[in-house]
């Protein structure tokens, strides 16, 4: 899963325009700790993340994409993930998010999480290789990934609290 359109674009600038990272993802990326584990097929740092929600605590590992190029890559041409993995894209500073599923084989639920830690929308079951963007409703501190439908699977909606 990556960024559409125009947030592609500039991406791609502040990655040719810095060491790699924007400064928010510098950010971000500090502050997983260097003895988290690694995905064994990503490499990304795994954390653990909790969603509270009316029908209880719900515990994932996800790899954590700080750096741009990572969050240009996300998922992209992953063909499975575990049922209580996925992938977090934290955004410092808070900002619109919109991505899409380019090159992304497997359907996901886009989860965006707000500045206060509390989901704002969800695209649910986002159609594998569609390129249609999908919106935040608001400004994001991050974005998890999840496998398509396992969001209602577990009573995860809008208002629900995302810990990482």
């Amino acid at each position: 899963m990556r960024f559409s359109g125009f947030a592609t674009v500039l991406a791609v600038a502040l990655a040719a325009c810095s060491s790699g990272k924007s400064e928010g993802a510098q950010s971000a990326a500090a502050s997983v700790s260097a003895n988290a584990p690694r995905h064994p097929t990503s490499g990304l740092a795994v954390v653990p993340l909790t969603v509270t929600s009316k029908t209880g605590t719900h515990k994932f590992k996800v790899e954590v994409a700080g750096t741009t190029e990572e969050q240009a890559k996300g998922l992209m041409f992953r063909t499975s993930m575990g049922a209580d993995e996925g992938m977090i894209f934290p955004m410092d500073p808070p900002r619109m998010a919109s991505f899409w599923m380019r090159n992304t084989v497997i359907p996901l639920d886009i989860i965006y999480v707000g500045p206060d830690h509390k989901i704002l929308n969800i695209a649910a079951n986002a159609v594998p290789y569609d390129e249609t963007p999908l919106l935040s409703r608001g400004r994001v501190i991050g974005v998890l990934e999840l496998n398509g439908g396992r969001a209602a699977q577990l009573g995860i909606a809008p208002g629900d609290k995302v810990e990482w």
